[in-house]
Protein backbone atom coordinates (compact mmCIF):
# COMPACT_ATOMS: atom_id res chain seq x y z
CA UNK A 1 0.00 0.00 0.00
CA UNK A 2 1.67 2.92 -1.18
CA UNK A 3 1.01 6.42 1.24
CA UNK A 4 -1.26 9.02 -0.47
CA UNK A 5 -4.20 11.71 0.68
CA UNK A 6 -7.79 10.04 1.53
CA UNK A 7 -8.62 6.88 3.07
CA UNK A 8 -6.60 3.68 2.68
CA UNK A 9 -7.51 0.00 2.75
CA UNK A 10 -4.61 -2.73 3.44
CA UNK A 11 -1.93 -2.82 6.11
CA UNK A 12 0.22 0.28 7.25
CA UNK A 13 3.73 0.21 5.99
CA UNK A 14 5.45 1.78 8.62
CA UNK A 15 9.39 3.96 8.92
CA UNK A 16 11.32 4.97 11.83
CA UNK A 17 13.30 8.39 11.58
CA UNK A 18 16.34 8.01 13.60
CA UNK A 19 17.83 5.04 15.07
CA UNK A 20 18.51 6.28 18.47
CA UNK A 21 17.36 4.67 22.15
CA UNK A 22 13.43 5.23 21.58
CA UNK A 23 13.54 4.42 17.55
CA UNK A 24 14.80 0.98 19.50
CA UNK A 25 11.93 0.71 21.50
CA UNK A 26 9.18 1.49 18.68
CA UNK A 27 11.35 -1.05 16.62
CA UNK A 28 10.75 -3.98 18.78
CA UNK A 29 6.88 -3.11 19.30
CA UNK A 30 6.44 -2.98 15.94
CA UNK A 31 8.48 -6.28 15.56
CA UNK A 32 6.14 -7.63 18.23
CA UNK A 33 2.93 -5.85 16.75
CA UNK A 34 3.63 -7.77 13.63
CA UNK A 35 3.92 -11.57 15.41
CA UNK A 36 0.59 -10.90 17.23
CA UNK A 37 -3.04 -12.10 15.69
CA UNK A 38 -4.43 -8.56 16.89
CA UNK A 39 -1.93 -5.96 15.03
CA UNK A 40 -0.46 -8.41 12.00
CA UNK A 41 -2.79 -7.01 9.70
CA UNK A 42 -2.95 -3.27 10.58
CA UNK A 43 0.67 -2.60 10.81
CA UNK A 44 3.96 -3.96 9.22
CA UNK A 45 7.61 -3.17 10.18
CA UNK A 46 8.30 -1.35 7.09
CA UNK A 47 11.88 0.90 7.32
CA UNK A 48 14.51 2.85 8.88
CA UNK A 49 16.78 5.67 7.94
CA UNK A 50 19.76 7.13 9.26
CA UNK A 51 20.92 10.55 8.27
CA UNK A 52 24.15 9.64 7.05
CA UNK A 53 25.42 6.15 8.24
CA UNK A 54 23.73 3.38 6.02
CA UNK A 55 25.44 0.16 8.10
CA UNK A 56 23.74 1.77 11.15
CA UNK A 57 20.58 1.70 9.38
CA UNK A 58 21.09 -1.95 7.74
CA UNK A 59 22.15 -3.30 11.31
CA UNK A 60 19.03 -1.56 12.91
CA UNK A 61 17.26 -3.02 10.17
CA UNK A 62 18.20 -6.33 10.64
CA UNK A 63 18.09 -6.07 14.04
CA UNK A 64 14.06 -5.60 13.78
CA UNK A 65 13.50 -7.35 10.73
CA UNK A 66 12.66 -4.76 8.83
CA UNK A 67 12.64 -4.93 5.17
CA UNK A 68 14.48 -1.63 4.26
CA UNK A 69 16.99 0.84 5.43
CA UNK A 70 18.08 3.96 4.22
CA UNK A 71 21.54 5.98 4.77
CA UNK A 72 19.73 9.24 4.50
CA UNK A 73 16.19 10.39 5.47
CA UNK A 74 15.61 11.86 1.96
CA UNK A 75 15.68 7.88 0.29
CA UNK A 76 13.23 7.49 3.16
CA UNK A 77 10.99 9.90 2.15
CA UNK A 78 11.22 9.06 -2.21
CA UNK A 79 10.00 5.41 -1.01
CA UNK A 80 6.22 5.36 -2.13
CA UNK A 81 5.26 2.34 -0.02
CA UNK A 82 6.02 4.26 3.27
CA UNK A 83 2.81 4.69 4.90
CA UNK A 84 3.75 6.45 8.29
CA UNK A 85 6.74 8.14 9.48
CA UNK A 86 7.77 7.41 13.39
CA UNK A 87 9.69 10.44 14.26
CA UNK A 88 12.72 9.47 16.45
CA UNK A 89 14.84 12.73 16.41
CA UNK A 90 15.46 15.55 19.69
CA UNK A 91 13.18 17.69 19.86
CA UNK A 92 14.80 20.58 18.37
CA UNK A 93 14.50 18.47 14.63
CA UNK A 94 10.73 17.15 14.88
CA UNK A 95 8.93 20.69 13.37
CA UNK A 96 11.50 20.31 9.92
CA UNK A 97 11.33 16.29 10.09
CA UNK A 98 7.51 16.19 10.50
CA UNK A 99 7.12 18.84 7.69
CA UNK A 100 9.62 17.28 5.06
CA UNK A 101 7.50 13.75 5.89
CA UNK A 102 4.18 15.33 5.63
CA UNK A 103 5.38 17.41 2.58
CA UNK A 104 6.34 13.89 0.78
CA UNK A 105 2.83 12.29 1.18
CA UNK A 106 3.72 10.70 4.23
CA UNK A 107 1.45 10.79 7.79
CA UNK A 108 4.00 10.90 10.80
CA UNK A 109 3.92 10.07 14.18
CA UNK A 110 5.82 12.59 16.08
CA UNK A 111 7.40 11.61 19.23
CA UNK A 112 6.89 13.59 22.48
CA UNK A 113 7.61 16.56 23.10
CA UNK A 114 6.13 17.47 19.43
CA UNK A 115 8.35 19.83 18.80
CA UNK A 116 10.33 22.51 21.21
CA UNK A 117 8.05 25.37 21.27
CA UNK A 118 3.96 26.54 20.38
CA UNK A 119 5.16 28.29 17.38
CA UNK A 120 7.07 25.48 15.48
CA UNK A 121 3.88 23.08 16.57
CA UNK A 122 1.66 25.71 15.10
CA UNK A 123 3.57 25.76 11.95
CA UNK A 124 3.56 21.64 11.83
CA UNK A 125 -0.07 21.22 12.14
CA UNK A 126 -0.85 23.85 9.61
CA UNK A 127 0.85 21.61 6.96
CA UNK A 128 -1.15 18.79 8.38
CA UNK A 129 -4.14 20.55 7.45
CA UNK A 130 -3.12 21.65 4.22
CA UNK A 131 -1.79 18.15 3.09
CA UNK A 132 -4.08 15.99 4.60
CA UNK A 133 -1.56 14.05 6.30
CA UNK A 134 -2.02 12.27 9.61
CA UNK A 135 -0.05 14.15 12.12
CA UNK A 136 -0.08 12.95 15.75
CA UNK A 137 1.72 13.39 19.04
CA UNK A 138 3.50 9.56 20.27
CA UNK A 139 2.88 10.87 23.83
CA UNK A 140 1.95 7.24 24.89
CA UNK A 141 0.02 7.65 27.71
CA UNK A 142 -2.32 9.60 25.94
CA UNK A 143 -3.35 6.08 23.83
CA UNK A 144 -3.14 3.62 26.69
CA UNK A 145 -5.89 1.92 28.64
CA UNK A 146 -4.82 3.97 31.78
CA UNK A 147 -6.31 6.93 30.86
CA UNK A 148 -9.46 5.75 30.58
CA UNK A 149 -9.42 3.79 33.90
CA UNK A 150 -8.72 7.12 35.51
CA UNK A 151 -11.39 9.39 34.36
CA UNK A 152 -13.82 6.39 35.37
CA UNK A 153 -12.27 6.40 38.72
CA UNK A 154 -12.95 9.98 38.97
CA UNK A 155 -16.12 9.88 37.28
CA UNK A 156 -17.46 7.29 39.82
CA UNK A 157 -17.21 9.47 42.70
CA UNK A 158 -15.19 7.17 44.74
CA UNK A 159 -12.55 9.65 45.69
CA UNK A 160 -15.21 12.60 45.62
CA UNK A 161 -14.77 15.96 44.20
CA UNK A 162 -10.94 16.53 43.36
CA UNK A 163 -9.29 19.53 44.79
CA UNK A 164 -5.27 18.43 44.46
CA UNK A 165 -3.46 16.49 42.33
CA UNK A 166 0.43 16.07 42.15
CA UNK A 167 2.63 14.40 39.86
CA UNK A 168 6.54 13.37 39.48
CA UNK A 169 8.67 12.29 36.89
CA UNK A 170 12.52 12.61 37.06
CA UNK A 171 15.34 10.37 35.80
CA UNK A 172 19.32 10.96 36.10
CA UNK A 173 20.46 11.89 32.42
CA UNK A 174 23.29 14.46 32.54
CA UNK A 175 25.16 11.57 30.95
CA UNK A 176 23.19 12.16 27.56
CA UNK A 177 24.26 14.82 25.25
CA UNK A 178 20.93 15.78 23.53
CA UNK A 179 19.92 16.30 27.34
CA UNK A 180 22.42 19.27 27.85
CA UNK A 181 22.32 20.75 24.97
CA UNK A 182 20.62 23.76 24.44
CA UNK A 183 20.96 24.01 20.90
CA UNK A 184 18.40 20.62 20.83
CA UNK A 185 16.07 21.90 23.17
CA UNK A 186 17.74 20.24 26.15
CA UNK A 187 16.68 20.01 29.73
CA UNK A 188 14.26 18.18 31.86
CA UNK A 189 10.76 20.12 30.65
CA UNK A 190 10.11 18.54 27.40
CA UNK A 191 11.83 15.16 27.78
CA UNK A 192 10.49 14.19 31.41
CA UNK A 193 8.36 16.94 32.40
CA UNK A 194 5.82 16.52 29.30
CA UNK A 195 4.51 13.55 31.30
CA UNK A 196 2.97 14.99 34.43
CA UNK A 197 1.44 18.30 32.94
CA UNK A 198 -0.07 15.33 30.34
CA UNK A 199 -0.97 13.50 33.49
CA UNK A 200 -2.80 16.41 34.77
CA UNK A 201 -4.79 17.36 32.13
CA UNK A 202 -5.92 13.99 30.73
CA UNK A 203 -7.39 13.72 34.21
CA UNK A 204 -9.10 17.63 34.04
CA UNK A 205 -9.91 17.61 30.57
CA UNK A 206 -11.04 20.90 29.15
CA UNK A 207 -9.39 22.46 32.61
CA UNK A 208 -7.12 25.30 31.96
CA UNK A 209 -4.37 26.91 34.44
CA UNK A 210 -5.79 30.07 35.33
CA UNK A 211 -2.49 30.77 37.29
CA UNK A 212 0.76 29.25 37.99
CA UNK A 213 3.98 29.95 39.88
CA UNK A 214 6.96 27.39 38.99
CA UNK A 215 10.61 27.45 39.68
CA UNK A 216 14.01 25.94 38.03
CA UNK A 217 17.58 25.57 38.48
CA UNK A 218 19.93 25.50 35.64
CA UNK A 219 22.58 23.33 34.07
CA UNK A 220 25.59 25.29 33.51
CA UNK A 221 24.58 25.07 30.07
CA UNK A 222 21.78 26.98 30.32
CA UNK A 223 19.19 24.13 29.96
CA UNK A 224 16.68 23.54 33.17
CA UNK A 225 18.14 20.65 35.09
CA UNK A 226 14.70 19.85 37.30
CA UNK A 227 11.87 21.96 38.24
CA UNK A 228 8.62 22.67 40.05
CA UNK A 229 5.38 24.02 38.99
CA UNK A 230 2.26 24.67 40.69
CA UNK A 231 -0.96 25.04 38.50
CA UNK A 232 -4.36 26.60 39.41
CA UNK A 233 -7.07 25.42 37.38
CA UNK A 234 -10.21 26.94 36.37
CA UNK A 235 -12.14 23.94 37.83
CA UNK A 236 -10.84 24.13 41.39
CA UNK A 237 -8.07 21.92 41.03
CA UNK A 238 -4.52 22.79 42.25
CA UNK A 239 -2.13 21.00 40.47
CA UNK A 240 1.83 20.44 41.61
CA UNK A 241 4.45 18.89 39.17
CA UNK A 242 7.91 18.23 39.27
CA UNK A 243 10.81 16.85 37.11
CA UNK A 244 14.43 16.18 37.30
CA UNK A 245 17.32 15.08 34.97
CA UNK A 246 19.76 14.31 38.36
CA UNK A 247 17.65 12.23 40.69
CA UNK A 248 15.41 8.86 40.33
CA UNK A 249 11.79 9.98 40.99
CA UNK A 250 8.95 8.24 42.48
CA UNK A 251 6.91 8.07 39.06
CA UNK A 252 4.08 8.64 41.29
CA UNK A 253 0.64 10.26 40.26
CA UNK A 254 -1.77 11.32 42.99
CA UNK A 255 -5.35 12.98 42.90
CA UNK A 256 -7.21 13.70 45.97
CA UNK A 257 -10.87 14.63 46.26
CA UNK A 258 -12.95 15.24 49.44
CA UNK A 259 -13.99 11.96 49.85
CA UNK A 260 -10.37 10.08 48.88
CA UNK A 261 -7.54 10.25 46.76
CA UNK A 262 -5.94 7.59 44.25
CA UNK A 263 -2.35 6.91 43.42
CA UNK A 264 -0.95 5.93 40.00
CA UNK A 265 1.45 4.16 39.98
CA UNK A 266 4.29 5.17 37.07
CA UNK A 267 2.91 7.98 35.55
CA UNK A 268 5.12 7.16 32.83
CA UNK A 269 3.67 3.91 31.82
CA UNK A 270 1.24 2.83 34.44
CA UNK A 271 0.71 -0.14 36.38
CA UNK A 272 -1.57 0.15 38.41
CA UNK A 273 -4.54 2.67 40.27
CA UNK A 274 -5.39 2.06 43.85
CA UNK A 275 -8.11 4.39 45.09
CA UNK A 276 -8.47 4.93 49.19
CA UNK A 277 -11.70 5.94 51.53
CA UNK A 278 -11.46 9.63 53.55
CA UNK A 279 -9.58 7.16 56.55
CA UNK A 280 -6.79 5.89 53.90
CA UNK A 281 -8.00 2.72 53.70
CA UNK A 282 -7.59 1.19 50.16
CA UNK A 283 -11.05 0.23 48.58
CA UNK A 284 -9.79 -0.69 44.89
CA UNK A 285 -6.91 -1.84 43.45
CA UNK A 286 -7.02 -1.89 39.15
CA UNK A 287 -4.29 -3.07 37.43
CA UNK A 288 -3.62 -1.91 33.59
CA UNK A 289 -4.12 -4.24 30.69
CA UNK A 290 -1.62 -6.33 30.03
CA UNK A 291 0.92 -4.99 26.97
CA UNK A 292 3.40 -5.42 24.69
CA UNK A 293 5.58 -2.68 25.63
CA UNK A 294 2.84 0.62 25.77
CA UNK A 295 4.26 1.52 22.15
CA UNK A 296 1.65 -0.21 20.64
CA UNK A 297 -1.75 1.96 21.32
CA UNK A 298 -0.14 4.87 19.90
CA UNK A 299 0.72 3.10 16.90
CA UNK A 300 -2.49 1.37 16.30
CA UNK A 301 -4.79 5.27 16.72
CA UNK A 302 -2.11 6.36 14.20
CA UNK A 303 -2.55 3.07 11.36
CA UNK A 304 -6.14 3.25 12.25
CA UNK A 305 -6.36 7.24 11.86
CA UNK A 306 -4.34 6.67 8.15
CA UNK A 307 -6.56 4.10 6.66
CA UNK A 308 -9.50 6.27 7.97
CA UNK A 309 -8.11 9.18 5.95
CA UNK A 310 -7.57 11.39 9.25
CA UNK A 311 -5.30 14.18 10.11
CA UNK A 312 -5.47 13.72 14.46
CA UNK A 313 -6.10 11.13 16.69
CA UNK A 314 -8.80 11.41 18.65
CA UNK A 315 -6.87 10.84 21.48
CA UNK A 316 -4.33 13.84 21.30
CA UNK A 317 -5.81 16.02 19.02
CA UNK A 318 -4.11 18.88 17.82
CA UNK A 319 -5.75 21.62 20.14
CA UNK A 320 -4.07 19.53 22.62
CA UNK A 321 -0.58 19.23 21.65
CA UNK A 322 -0.87 23.13 20.87
CA UNK A 323 -2.19 23.59 24.40
CA UNK A 324 0.54 21.73 26.44
CA UNK A 325 3.73 23.35 24.21
CA UNK A 326 1.43 26.02 24.98
CA UNK A 327 1.93 25.73 29.23
CA UNK A 328 5.53 24.15 28.48
CA UNK A 329 6.88 27.85 26.69
CA UNK A 330 4.65 29.40 29.57
CA UNK A 331 7.11 27.77 32.43
CA UNK A 332 10.16 28.88 29.99
CA UNK A 333 9.12 32.18 29.57
CA UNK A 334 8.71 32.20 34.17
CA UNK A 335 12.84 30.70 34.17
CA UNK A 336 13.81 32.87 31.28
CA UNK A 337 14.84 29.61 29.14
CA UNK A 338 15.46 30.44 25.62
CA UNK A 339 16.87 28.05 23.13
CA UNK A 340 19.81 29.42 20.76
CA UNK A 341 17.23 28.98 18.05
CA UNK A 342 14.77 31.33 19.22
CA UNK A 343 16.86 33.95 18.77
CA UNK A 344 16.51 36.09 16.08
CA UNK A 345 20.05 37.38 14.59
CA UNK A 346 19.52 40.64 16.61
CA UNK A 347 18.81 39.25 19.94
CA UNK A 348 15.38 39.82 20.49
CA UNK A 349 13.18 36.29 21.03
CA UNK A 350 11.27 34.70 18.20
Amino acid sequence: MSARNGAHSGTVNVAILGCGRIAHHMADTLRQMAADERYTRLVRPYAVATRADLSRAEAFAKQYGFPKAYGSYEELLADPEVDLVYVATPHALHAGHAIACMMAGKNVLVEKSFTANEAQAGKVLDVSRQTGMLCTEAIWTRYMPSRRIILDVLASGAIGTPHQAYANLSYPTMHKARMIDPAMAGGALLDVGVYPINFVMMAFPGAQPSRTVSACSFTDRGVDEQFSATFWLDNDVMAVIDSSMVSVGSRTGIIQGDAGYLIVENINNPERIDVFDADHRRVNSIDVPRQLTGYEYQVVSAAKAVLRGDIECEEMPHEETLRIMRIMDGLRAQWGEVYPFERAADGSYR
